[in-house]
């Protein structure tokens, strides 16, 4: 009795050795991954910096000038959109201010460029402990996530960003104030802004995954669509800069577009999940 007792308790004792082996080599590779994510974000944040004053002036400083694709867009609409002037300036009140500006600047651009490549680890760090069926339902993971991401990036950037700087340019409570804004501020607000639509545009990658797990179904989704439609309404009235009606339509359509995509992505989920239920009770 006493031997099968020290037979299983080394048996035991190997299970967990192994299992321990197998956490820090899971831990190794997700370290790998990481210094290689580290490292391209690096390698683009110091492209970035060597090429600054062509991305200072035409990409950061874009939608601070009336010659931006935005504005001539908006004047080919009717003088009432069309954007003449901003009315602000821009200003530095800090010692290393300028520095910094390139430097966090830099590294922001290193990371948004870098985010196709992050993803790509990020698949295959998971890709292994997926079944054959599930690599090849998420297959189309990096290419569609990244792509839904700089759809986001352009359009908080060309569309978003200009309405936002426009509007509290020229957004005044007393003449007796002048609108200057500092460079941080104003690389805050465009970076920002440009960040948060990018990830509001993962919106179906996060909805694919919610279904796969079986929180969420595409028959939810249609019964709740109403209700659907007036939160992104209120979602695009926050990250619409002015109050106009038409604006925040600008800002919303994209979201309907996205919740009408989730559907279909929930509902292709949901029928595929019921067709693998059926084919294990058939068997």
């Amino acid at each position: 009795m006493s031997d099968n007792k020290i037979i299983k308790a080394i048996q035991d004792k190997g299970k967990t050795i192994e299992s321990e082996m197998s956490f820090f080599e899971h831990l190794e590779a997700l370290r790998w991954h990481l210094i290689r994510s580290a490292i391209a974000v690096v390698v683009f944040a110091l492209a970035a910096f060597l090429n600054y004053d062509f991305i200072f002036n035409n990409i950061i400083m874009g939608p601070f000038k009336t010659d931006f694709w935005t504005y001539r867009m908006m004047c080919k609409l009717g003088d009432g959109f069309c954007v003449s002037k901003i009315n602000a300036t821009i200003i530095n009140t800090e010692v290393a201010g300028q520095f910094m500006l390139q430097i966090n600047s830099s590294v922001l651009i290193g990371i948004i460029v870098s985010i196709p490549y992050i993803l790509w680890e990020i698949w295959r760090f998971i890709k292994p402990a997926l079944l054959s069926k599930e690599k090849k339902a998420a297959s189309g993971f990096v290419f569609y996530a990244s792509a839904l991401f700089i759809l986001g990036i352009l359009f908080g950037y060309y569309i978003i960003a200009p309405e936002s700087i426009s509007f509290l340019a020229s957004y005044t409570v007393s003449d007796t104030i002048k609108n200057e804004f500092t460079v941080g501020s104003y690389l805050s607000m465009v970076a920002t802004i440009t960040l948060i639509i990018g990830i509001v545009f993962e919106l179906p990658i996060l909805i694919y995954i919610l279904a796969s797990i079986g929180i969420l179904t595409g028959t939810f989704m249609k019964k709740t669509r109403r209700y659907s439609v007036v939160i992104l309404l209120i979602v695009g009235a926050i990250i619409s800069p002015s109050p106009d009606f038409l604006t925040t339509m600008i800002a919303t359509i994209p979201l309907f577009a996205l919740y009408e995509v989730g559907i279909v992505v929930a509902s292709t989920v949901e029928r595929r999940r019921a067709k693998a239920h059926d084919d294990i009770m058939n068997s």
